[in-house]
């Protein structure tokens, strides 16, 4: 394995990758976190074999990339940053592959949270908020808070707090390191594209105006 260099990680998150879809039958009613899957794409997630994407960060005149392919069957993963390959499988991650797969994890957490937070739903709790203005843009919306447990994965504790539309699709969010009270960041999820039946947004940006994360090159292939 080559060295795998630069890792950058703005966020890491705790998030497993359990890969299982929960068929909900129609007369048991969803809960939210179903709702948000589902609106993100989830019945179709069976479907799929790879993902293919770009993780992107520009904060001021800074640019960092990395990109990932990512075979949801057999676990494989490759990642390529800066010139430098790693390849590994997520069913074995040892000492060496650990730090290219917390990066993984961060970066997927980022395309997939919506998603992601049902196959997590064993390892966390969550409470939900009406009509709630969110931070940057402050429109009334739903707020859903997600706290993860404190044991497994690379960050445990950490807490989210999803804002979302009528149509239950992430608008904003906040990520609070241990679930403090303050958050560790604030962005948009914009520029939403249905790629095979998910909807993923390729948009992140602070109020500010001076951090965009952004994912190019996003194949969803089944």
């Amino acid at each position: 394995m080559k060295k795998y260099l630069c890792l950058i990680v703005f966020i890491t998150v705790l998030a497993g990758c359990k890969t299982e879809t929960k068929k909900v039958a129609p007369e048991e009613e969803l809960n939210i976190l179903e709702k948000v899957a589902l609106a993100h794409g989830m019945e179709h997630w069976n479907k799929v074999k790879e993902i293919r994407f770009t993780f992107n960060v520009d904060r001021d005149t800074m640019h960092f990339e990395r990109a990932w392919v990512w075979n949801t069957r057999s676990q494989e993963v490759r990642g390529i940053s800066r010139g430098d390959t790693v390849m590994y499988n997520r069913k074995g991650v040892d000492s060496l592959s650990q730090r290219a797969d917390a990066a993984f994890i961060n970066d997927k957490y980022w395309l997939l949270a919506p998603i992601n937070i049902t196959w997590d739903k064993d390892n966390l709790t969550y409470s939900v908020e009406e009509k709630v203005p969110a931070p940057i843009s402050n429109d009334s919306l739903t707020k859903l808070t997600v706290v993860y447990g404190n044991d497994g994965g690379y960050t445990p504790g950490d807490a989210y707090d999803f804002y979302l539309g009528e149509d239950f699709l992430v608008r904003e969010w906040v990520f609070r390191r241990g679930n403090s009270p303050e958050p560790s960041s604030v962005s948009t999820w914009e520029g939403y594209k249905e790629l095979s039946g998910l909807n993923i947004s390729t948009m992140h940006k602070n109020k500010e105006g001076n951090f965009s994360l952004y994912f190019t090159d996003v194949e969803v292939i089944q």
